[in-house]
């Protein structure tokens, strides 16, 4: 017997793909900042997306699922292409690539209350989806704050 339902294996696959696409978005916005507060800000959210990944594939391999393996996907391949082109055509590189981040949040904290809210999980992916969904959060708290600051 499965541990999850098709649909809801097919949610946390996307949840690891999405947290793999975040990873990659923050290493690119990045790359187009001068100002070294952001630039560590956005290589740290790198960083933690990345430990969100190894953290969902090994409790959902431990719980008997199966993971697909992908390398991020053709929308957040997408994205990241137009973070590029936002900061070519942008006067104010910081603000709009802020503005990206916090827009990409706030789709991971939609992302995390579908999965949390109309799927069956167990007590233990329930806990780790709560946890991280609680630091996308204040991840997104940061990201509006940094936006009212002027550099």
């Amino acid at each position: 017997m499965a541990l999850f339902d098709k649909k809801t294996e097919e949610k946390l696959n996307d949840l690891i793909e999405k947290a793999y696409d975040a990873e990659k978005g923050f290493k690119k916005v990045a790359e187009h900042t001068d100002n070294p507060r952001l630039k560590t800000f956005f290589l740290n959210k790198a960083r933690v997306r990345s430990r969100y990944v190894n953290e969902l594939t090994t409790t959902l391999r431990e719980s008997g699922m199966e993971i697909t393996q992908r390398d991020g996907s053709w929308s957040g391949s997408l994205h990241r292409t137009w973070i590029d082109t936002k900061a070519f055509f942008s006067m104010d590189n910081d603000e709009s690539m802020l503005e990206e981040v916090r827009n990409g949040e706030k789709q991971a904290i939609e992302d995390y209350d579908d999965i949390l809210n109309n799927y069956e999980l167990n007590p233990t992916v329930r806990g780790l989806l709560l946890t991280q969904k609680a630091e996308v959060q204040a991840s997104y708290n940061k990201v509006d704050y940094l936006e009212g600051i002027q550099y």
